[in-house]
């Protein structure tokens, strides 16, 4: 006889684009600030009825989660997806005392200013990649939030100072050694607070530069050597930040063999790839 365990509900992809206008004054023209979000909901709590006897009774709908999220981002005051997952987290259990835990992811697209004559246009965006600002928050009735935040899709490249040397070689081994290759990667990183930072954007900004600035600077022995080293690195910077886990999977650029036409390749032309790949992850804690 099976028994109902661990489960939970809620609506995922629920887009939202949300446009501050900001009006001109003192000579200084209208200023629009942007965010476009996807934001997932999960709830759990009293809801074995609804699956073991088909009584909705106690069933938010998940279509009603949906207009929560336009609904709570109409008057909400976050200028962060850290500060809107707790908002609507905490609203949830608020209005519905069946739930005892409420998560809620957000990815929030890279959208900048376009600068133009070197100064950011107050009203018109661009794209940066396909990078997202991620965050994902927890919290049981009665408890603390848990916020985890994160960068997907850092798509980071360097044309040298990375080796892959003295690693194990037996019968299937054909990669031959190298001490100067193209070390590409798409890194997901996300960090877990210690506490609340006075400001999320400033340390995201941090997180951000400082794993540019290792990666960019670190003579890498390999991609463990620089995930190693890359955390560290955030670690010291920002002390709000208990731990961090990255992932790093290759994007392999290849040397093309030139041999055949005659000619040398001096380390000059490659062929990206980025399968199959290496998948290297680790966490860092303080």
């Amino acid at each position: 006889m099976g028994h109902l365990a661990e489960n939970r509900y809620g609506k995922s992809r629920v887009r939202l684009m949300k446009v501050v206008r900001h009006a001109a004054h003192d000579k200084m023209p209208a200023v629009h600030e942007m965010k476009e979000w996807n934001v997932r909901l999960l709830l759990q709590g009293d809801f074995g009825s609804c699956f073991t006897t088909g009584d909705n009774s106690k069933i938010l709908p998940t279509d009603t989660m949906k207009n929560t999220v336009y609904s709570l981002a109409r008057d909400s005051k976050a200028n962060t997806s850290e500060q809107f997952a707790m908002e609507l987290g905490q609203y949830l259990l608020d209005n519905n005392a069946q739930v005892s835990s409420v998560s809620v992811d957000i990815e929030e697209k890279k959208w900048e200013h376009v600068l133009v004559d070197g100064m950011p246009h107050p009203t018109t965006y661009s794209l940066n990649g396909t990078e997202l600002q991620t965050v994902a928050v927890e919290k049981n009735r009665g408890g603390e939030f848990q916020i985890i935040s994160g960068i997907d899709g850092l798509v980071v490249l360097k044309t040298t100072d990375s080796e892959f040397t003295g690693y194990i070689k037996d019968k299937l081994t054909t990669l031959p050694e190298t001490t100067d290759r193209i070390f590409a990667t798409r890194a997901t990183i996300v960090w877990g607070l210690a506490r609340q930072p006075a400001e999320f954007t400033a340390l995201r900004t941090t997180v951000r530069d400082r794993v540019l600035t290792t990666f960019a600077n670190h003579h890498s022995l390999s991609v463990q050597h620089t995930i190693h080293d890359v955390g560290e690195a955030v670690l010291k910077a920002v002390p709000d930040i208990s731990w961090i886990k990255m992932t790093m999977p290759n994007l392999h650029c290849l040397p093309v063999n030139l041999a055949p036409f005659g000619q040398d390749n001096p380390n000059m032309i490659f062929v990206p790839t980025d399968e199959p790949s290496g998948y290297i992850e680790a966490t860092i804690r303080r």
